[in-house]
């Protein structure tokens, strides 16, 4: 974690990402490397609601921006529906109103209001004692234009993963837009998780992809976003599923140029913040494999024009 945290510090990339762990937890993680003296601006896409009550959701993204004195940027998602059932008895009838209600919650307490909340899903009576932090913002895991129009109405972010640019641009982008009129607010930031991974000696690009994003092809929640993407991960063959993935933009693969141009599609679409995710090329050869690519990939998009 520490190595990760010094590339964010010393080259342009803005924030260091991690998903949910459930090996290190990731506000762990985040605090360890600030000991290590690699505080920096850190980002959870996504942690899952089942696993924390939204007072301690609250409570650790605070604590993180303490620990490391930057901004944190919290996501929260409800997962899938057996993950749901494990954790709570039964899955959520409503995940949006679960989400609603999340989030609602969590951005009360990190805005130092004192809850009285009773809501389908979750209760909340109390606040945060009061403290000095960096900011915190809370973000909604989004792929479909129902938590796309939620979250406008009431995230300071929608974090993406797995959606190809042209869907954001058609699709998240105009859902999100609807959500913060009705809500008449500003329109939420835009954080797209991007799977990618740079050719690899003797391995097919397909093999990596499978690697990486093998689970959330099978999960029917992404499976009916990509279709909607027009995306088609449906022939029962993992490999031929991960060829429509590089085909429909969904996971970049190529050359350093080739990327470059491809996460340029995804701020050119309106995307505020493209995270570099490598968990694929990690999974097979190695975390020092992957850290090799994102340096490269990032000293590629430093050079070139309108880098975000």
């Amino acid at each position: 974690m520490a190595t990760y945290a010094a590339l964010v510090h010393w080259t342009r990339a803005a924030r260091l990402w991690q998903g949910q762990s459930l090996t290190v937890e990731a506000h762990q993680g985040f605090a360890h490397a600030a000991g290590t003296g690699f505080g920096v601006p850190t980002g959870l896409g996504v942690s899952l609601m089942p696993l924390k009550h939204p007072y301690e959701a609250a409570m650790q993204a605070r604590s993180l921006a303490v620990s490391t004195g930057h901004p944190v940027l919290a996501g929260f998602g409800p997962g899938r529906p057996d993950l749901q059932r494990a954790m709570r008895g039964e899955a959520y009838a409503s995940p949006l109103t679960a989400a609603e209600e999340y989030v609602t919650v969590v951005r009360g307490l990190l805005q130092g209001r004192q809850l009285d909340f009773s809501g389908e899903y979750f209760h909340c009576e109390g606040a945060l004692p009061p403290s000095p932090a960096p900011e915190v913002q809370v973000g909604l895991g989004v792929l479909r234009p129902g938590m796309a129009r939620l979250a406008g109405r009431v995230a300071d972010a929608a974090i993406t993963w797995l959606t190809p640019a042209s869907y954001l641009r058609e699709t998240v982008l105009p859902a999100l837009r609807e959500g913060a009129g009705a809500a008449g607010r500003p329109v939420p930031r835009v954080v797209a998780m991007v799977p990618m991974a740079l050719p690899l000696p003797d391995l097919d690009v397909e093999a990596v992809v499978v690697a990486g994003s093998g689970s959330h092809m099978a999960a029917p929640h992404y499976a009916d976003m990509l279709r909607r993407a027009g995306v088609d991960v449906g022939s029962g063959d993992p490999l031929v599923d991960a060829r429509s993935l590089l085909e429909g933009g969904a996971f970049l693969g190529g050359e350093v140029d080739e990327l470059v141009e491809q996460i340029s599609d995804f701020w050119n679409s309106g995307v505020d913040e493209v995270v570099i995710n490598l968990t694929g090329v990690a999974q097979v050869r190695g975390p020092q494999a992957a850290m090799e690519q994102i340096k490269t990939i990032v000293t590629a998009l430093s050079g070139t024009e309108g880098t975000r």
